[in-house]
């Protein structure tokens, strides 16, 4: 299996078509929702559609994409797309950086130079990484997604095939957040013999269901972990529930309209984000518009929901994934987590300890669910502090 380089070129009448559709935007109405009780507020919602329309430059942020080598392969029947940047440095290491939703591989890119060119970055270079960064099945560029079933399990099988078989990789390090943090930890769980180690910013064990935790898991200091549980619940059931449950409806809505998109998916990135006055802090108009674009352009938004109802369905409406053995502890490659305090589940050490061989455990002092992109510097720093202690 020989991968095809890939450069990403949207055609220009389907910018001209988005264009056409922000213009010809029919507005909800907006009332008495100042403090966004009701959902996303339209005075900020209009502003940055705008910006979109009028000022955000896709042409100069696809320019910017194309800059690192991008290409595309089919596995099992799915295009995968992904970035793979060698690194520059004696022996680096093969690590895998795996997304969620409404992620992208995009918001990797503030790790890229620092993992793969530390020298070039004022950093030790004698710790570098080959960084492979995919798309998952059905977003972005790993589209179009034609066939179903592929969960969990699924899509870290088709990960220890690229890294593997097609790439020459016989044993790497993956890391990841939100779904990409599941599909980590299944890969230290079913694939540990091919694992140097894995890491995750969210943390996620198969076998395990996070809605299972109890109050007496979390020890004293870590009090402030189940309250912040508590105040994010309300904050992700109503994606998970419509997404789990009836994708298809809502990609029908989301497809079509540029600004439904963008609303749904930029709500969630200034809810789960850390900032203190303004979302802008840790994600500037151009990074919001990039992935709103990514998306839509393609009507991956659609096809991105499907990965909510294969892996629900599988589990019986639980955040869980079924067990690949019985061997303990679950997750037997090394592991290291990151715990960014507006996250939106957290896990205490005590319940790390039962299901993970735990190397690094350390609790950022910033970032919520999108670490790699709020503070890369603190993620770049954790990966390199977690796999050079297992070189």
């Amino acid at each position: 299996m020989t991968p095809e380089p890939f450069r990403i070129a949207i055609p220009q009448a389907d910018l001209d078509d988005l264009h056409r559709r922000l213009d010809n935007t029919r507005w909800a109405a907006d009332f008495g929702n100042e403090d966004w009780h009701y959902g996303v507020e339209a005075g900020w919602l209009r502003e940055m559609v705008h910006y979109w329309r009028h000022e955000f430059d896709w042409r100069a942020q696809e320019a910017a994409i194309n800059a690192f080598p991008h290409y595309r392969i089919e596995l099992e029947g799915v295009p995968i797309h992904f970035v793979h940047v060698r690194g520059k440095g004696p022996k680096p290491v093969p690590l895998l950086l795996t997304h969620g939703w409404p992620w992208t591989f995009w918001d990797y890119r503030g790790l890229i130079g620092p993992l793969t060119d530390p020298a070039a970055h004022g950093l030790d270079p004698s710790l570098s990484f080959d960084l492979v960064i995919p798309s998952l099945p059905g977003y972005g560029f790993s589209t179009p997604l034609r066939k179903t079933g592929i969960s969990v399990p699924e899509i870290a099988r088709m990960w220890v095939t690229l890294m593997r078989d097609v790439l020459g990789y016989d044993r790497f390090g993956a890391a990841g957040g939100d779904y990409g943090a599941a599909i980590t930890g299944q890969l230290g769980h079913a694939h540990a013999g091919h694992l140097i180690g894995i890491y995750q910013t969210m943390v996620t064990f198969p076998g395990y269901d996070l809605g299972a935790m109890r109050a007496e898991d979390f020890a004293a200091d870590e009090q402030w972990m189940l309250a912040r549980n508590v105040e994010a619940a309300p904050m992700i059931v109503s994606h998970i529930t419509v997404q789990s449950h009836d994708p298809q409806t809502l990609a029908y809505a989301m497809v079509d309209s540029p600004v439904g998109t963008a609303a749904w998916l930029w709500e969630r990135r200034r809810a789960w984000s850390d900032w203190d006055e303004s979302v802008f802090e840790v994600m500037d108009r151009d990074a919001l518009c990039t992935l709103a674009s990514i998306y839509w352009l393609n009507g991956s938004i659609g096809t991105s929901f499907r990965l909510y109802r294969e892996f629900f369905s599988a589990s019986g409406d639980r955040m869980f994934i079924p067990l690949s053995h019985d061997r303990t502890p679950v997750i037997e490659a090394p592991a290291g987590y990151g715990l960014y305090p507006k996250e939106v589940i957290l896990v205490p050490r005590a319940v790390a300890d039962r299901h993970a061989d735990v190397r690094q455990w350390n609790i950022l002092p910033r970032g919520g669910h999108f670490a790699p992109a709020e503070q890369p510097d603190l993620v770049a720093g954790e990966l390199r502090s977690f796999f050079g202690m297992l070189r």
